[in-house]
């Protein structure tokens, strides 16, 4: 009987500090909000912190910039659309940085998601105002949800100047560059 009221009173002291616990984890994520998180996209409900913020616009910007810098503003914000909707996909990494970065092994051959980060290795921020423009778009895309109706799906593109055979389904073409989306 003793042994039995001893088991009882560890468990019920377990259960009273579990819910201590959990009742402190809540108070916590409570008192940080949302205001320090910025929801970047929409479908997964993906967040960045604050404190990544600026990170985040950097690889966003960089990415816009070489692959659209003198594209029209539709150009770079379809680019920066592609680049969201990769992080909204099972397929690629679930982060902004990871997606623009994200190389891959085919063939004993390293290929790069975005081919400029194979080809160059300089990462450094432009100053110049092609840059200017590809980072005022690039946080238009990812702080005020600017995004356009025909590129919801928009997982690929490439240059109209190159043919690759993807097995994609083209969508649209905008400045230089012919957009696609997965067939699956």
């Amino acid at each position: 009987m003793e042994t039995t009221i001893k088991t009882f009173n560890r468990l019920l002291g377990l259960l009273l500090l579990a819910f201590v616990v959990n009742a402190i984890i809540n108070f916590k994520l409570e008192s940080i909000g949302n205001d320090n998180f910025v929801e970047v996209t929409k479908k997964q409900k993906s967040y960045v912190s604050v404190k990544n913020v600026d990170r985040t616009l950097d690889c966003l910007a960089m990415n816009i910039y070489k692959e659209a810098g003198g594209e029209p503003f539709e150009g770079k914000v379809a680019v920066a659309q592609v680049t969201l909707n990769r992080v909204d996909h099972p397929a690629f990494p679930k982060d902004i940085c990871a997606v623009v970065y994200q190389k891959n092994v085919i063939m004993e051959k390293v290929v790069c998601q975005f081919s400029w980060h194979c080809e160059s290795h300089n990462t450094k921020k432009p100053k110049d105002k092609q840059y200017e423009e590809s980072y005022a778009i690039a946080k238009k895309v990812l702080l005020e949800g600017f995004r356009l109706d025909s590129l919801q799906d928009a997982l690929y593109f490439h240059a109209t100047h190159v043919n690759p055979r993807w097995p994609h389904e083209r969508i649209t073409t905008i400045g230089n560059h012919i957009f696609y989306r997965s067939r699956t």
